[in-house]
């Protein structure tokens, strides 16, 4: 199938590689084929953005101190990684929105290499407390989008919950803005808490969740995460000002258009289906949405 496209630059092609794919797609072959070539789509027509990706690029080092993303030590019963936002530690001054997303895929990359996510998947929690409405107006809906092809249609991770707590009102009307964007499956992977924790609980145990959620252990360290990718560059704040690397990223949110993925119609040799392990075709028990 890859050779049919020889549009698309398929920069790695090994087995490791391709099988995290299939495991994304429940080796559903023709779906897994697609998730690859718009990985590699959407880093084409992005290319700005994974310039530099690496965790020691100032943008993303910041945003990666400030939590973007945290995650939490203890897997989920379904043996899931737990990813935290605590969406109002965003520095405007500092880093901007492509940072942080890009510091989500950085993440994203280093945690997939772990063939349990791979199959398990993720769950993220999203905290909204104290998040202004003049923060929330830079979440414009070609940025949304950008984020939504980047997360949901162009990565091969499995996203078993998105819980929104302590959202206000005007989060309420971003989702609905980005509602149409966003695949059935995902919608319904959807939770919109509020500030009721209880139904948080319901679904990912107090045991393993970190105080701010109401949770049994002691508040989350911002920089847990960021720690394991930066290791001893961590500490190191010699970067230049943040004039000097936001100008990029802040050209890259000027003009976002991302296109539409291609769709390709190829076929597979079967005989790779005969790969998948008896175990990964058992996928997260699905969730009923709270909204």
């Amino acid at each position: 199938m890859v050779i049919t496209r020889p549009d698309i630059g398929f920069l790695r092609t090994d087995d490791a590689f391709i099988l995290r794919f299939l495991r994304a797609r429940k080796f559903q072959h023709f779906e897994a084929f697609r998730l690859l070539a718009q990985y590699f789509e959407y880093r084409q027509q992005n290319l700005d953005m994974f310039k530099s990706f690496k965790a020691t690029d100032p943008g993303i080092k910041q945003a990666l101190k400030d939590g973007f993303p945290g995650g939490l030590a203890n897997l989920d019963h379904y043996g899931r990684k737990i990813l935290v936002l605590f969406a109002a530690n965003w520095d405007q001054s500092r880093y901007t929105l492509v940072d942080i997303l890009r510091a989500i895929l950085l993440s994203l990359e280093a945690m997939i290499e772990d063939p349990e996510l791979q199959v398990n998947g993720f769950v993220l929690i999203i905290d909204w407390s104290n998040f202004t409405f003049k923060q929330a107006s830079k979440l414009t809906p070609s940025m949304l989008r950008l984020a939504i092809e980047g997360l949901q249609d162009s990565f091969p991770a499995r996203f078993g919950g998105i819980h929104f707590v302590n959202q206000p009102w005007y989060i309420h009307a971003l989702y609905t803005v980005i509602r149409p964007f966003l695949k059935e499956k995902t919608r319904k992977r959807i939770f919109l808490h509020g500030n009721n924790l209880n139904s948080l609980h319901q679904l990912i145990h107090p045991e393993i969740l970190p105080s701010e959620f109401g949770g049994m252990l002691p508040p989350y360290d911002m920089g847990t995460w960021a720690r394991t990718l930066l290791d001893h560059e961590y500490d190191d704040d010699s970067e230049c000002n943040a004039d000097s690397y936001n100008a990029p990223a802040k050209d890259i949110e000027k003009d976002l258009s991302p296109k539409s993925m291609k769709r390709s119609q190829s076929v597979v040799d079967p005989g790779v289906l005969k790969r998948m392990d008896k175990n990964e075709e058992e996928n997260m028990q699905p969730l009923l949405s709270l909204d």
